[in-house]
């Protein structure tokens, strides 16, 4: 959100690495709306950019044992860290955490409409009719998900979709 300019402090666009001394009266805003930081004052908010690589599990513990994202997290004295969103055990990117559960449920709820990224190799050809389905998405629990944008990047081996 900051890299994309979304972020205003005291109407300054925000930049990576910015510190602020959150004090009664700042004005901070995420896409023209004012946050609440009167809790900010009691709790530390802290955001965590992690890359997940495959083979780690989305999960706090494992039964059998395997790798979770969370064992490799700095450890936190008085909160925890909750994980904005999930990926599969085959997949690698990023995820963020936070120790802010109002923060994690606004970047995750749908009606935020916060725009994911993803990129993902496809085996075999690649035709309209898929092209198609991709665009059309499917209905889950929570509302429509579908892609807004569809790019192609050929590499020697496989299209990247």
């Amino acid at each position: 959100m900051i890299a994309a300019g979304r972020v205003s402090v005291e109407g300054k666009i925000a930049t990576l690495g910015d510190r602020i001394d959150v004090h009664s009266g700042v004005k901070v805003r995420i896409d023209g709306q004012i946050i609440n930081l009167s809790h900010a004052q009691k709790e530390i908010c802290r955001v965590l950019m992690y890359y997940k690589p495959e083979g780690e599990l989305c999960t706090r513990s494992d039964p059998e044992g395997r790798a979770t994202v969370f064992d490799r997290l700095p450890r936190l004295t008085g909160s925890r860290w909750i994980a904005v969103g999930r990926l599969d055990i085959n997949t690698s990117g990023l995820l963020l955490f936070t120790t802010d559960g109002e923060l994690a449920n606004r970047l995750m709820h749908p009606s935020r409409e916060v725009e994911r990224e993803y990129s993902v190799r496809v085996f075999g050809q690649v035709d309209d009719a898929m092209l198609a389905r991709l665009r059309k998405g499917v209905q889950l629990e929570d509302g429509p998900a579908n892609f807004k944008e569809i790019k192609f990047q050929l590499s020697n081996e496989d299209p990247l979709i």
